[in-house]
């Protein structure tokens, strides 16, 4: 990585719908552009699990790397949703609820995810106006 990275990077399974359609909202909702995202399976994806030491057993979840620090599941979900626009900063406030508990239901539609919504082929190729907000 010969350039400086993001203050906030968010992995997530490219060949997932779920996660895809997860990614596409965030978008849609980061009004201040704040994010910056890349598959797990892309070249960078793999070079930031390393660098981060993140472990085989949160490739199902959605990975936040904010500020050089790694979140991952509701907690990963909860702080991204604090950063976007509308109504959805609210939702942070279930980060006083022990991870243990709020991650149940989030384990359950990782675990089934692609036996719910499907996967793709290949990671998605998103338009050019979303184009710049991939990194990798």
């Amino acid at each position: 990585m010969s350039e400086p990275l993001p203050e906030r990077i968010v992995l997530f399974d490219g060949v997932c719908n779920f996660c895809n359609n997860s990614i596409n909202f965030i978008i849609r909702r980061d009004k201040k552009d704040l994010f910056r995202f890349a598959p797990l399976q892309s070249e960078l994806g793999e070079e930031l699990k390393r660098k981060y030491s993140i472990p085989e057993k949160f490739m199902d979840s959605v990975i936040l790397i904010e500020n050089g620090k790694v979140y991952f599941k509701t907690t990963a979900a909860l702080r991204i949703a604090r950063r976007l626009g509308g109504g959805w900063p609210l939702m942070y406030g279930f980060i006083i609820v022990p991870p243990f508990i709020r991650d149940i239901v989030y384990n359950i539609i990782a675990k089934n995810r692609y036996k719910w919504w499907g996967q793709r082929e290949s990671c998605m190729i998103p338009t050019p106006e979303v184009r710049r907000k991939f990194i990798g």
